[in-house]
């Protein structure tokens, strides 16, 4: 992950409905992302009632939640939110690849941003700087989400 965020204004979210879906696999980590986004969607105005929040098992879980959630909230964004850390086989490149891709194919299919939350990372001591350390990837994803919900406000009109 890059230590270059982008330097964008901060968007008001007081109009927006958000989605996310978090796995419960690595619930320590998933759970500080979680909460690193809430609290920066309710710092910028999305209204408590307006975030909808629902677990799954796990990353691979996550497309098909992130569908589901938005074919039922129609939300102004989804918010995808994992952790993926590589063990002794390939299979964190296998779920990682398979939740990506079917990430953008609900954006696509849907019509509704979907921000890519899901941290991977080659071994613990990474996932753990990355969801608790220094920098706040849960409000980048956020962050993420207020943009592209404007952008699809203003390009709706």
């Amino acid at each position: 992950m890059s230590l270059s965020v982008p330097q964008l204004p901060a968007i008001s979210g007081t109009t927006f409905k958000v989605g996310i879906a978090a796995a419960c696999y690595n619930e320590r980590l998933v759970g500080a992302l979680l909460e690193q986004t809430v609290t920066l969607l309710k710092k910028q105005g999305v209204k408590a009632k307006a975030i909808e929040v629902i677990r799954v098992p796990g990353s691979n879980e996550l497309p098909v939640a992130v569908k589901l959630l938005g074919k039922k909230q129609k939300p102004d964004v989804l918010i995808a939110l994992g952790v993926i850390i590589r063990g002794d086989t390939i299979h964190y490149e296998l779920i990682s690849e398979a939740a990506t891709n079917g990430l953008m194919h609900v954006a696509l299919d849907l019509n509704i941003p979907v921000i890519n939350g899901i941290v991977v990372a080659e071994k613990q001591s990474q996932a753990v700087e990355r969801c608790t350390g220094k920098i706040n990837r849960g409000a980048e994803f956020a962050f993420a989400a207020l943009h592209m919900a404007n952008l699809k406000k203003q390009l709706s009109k």
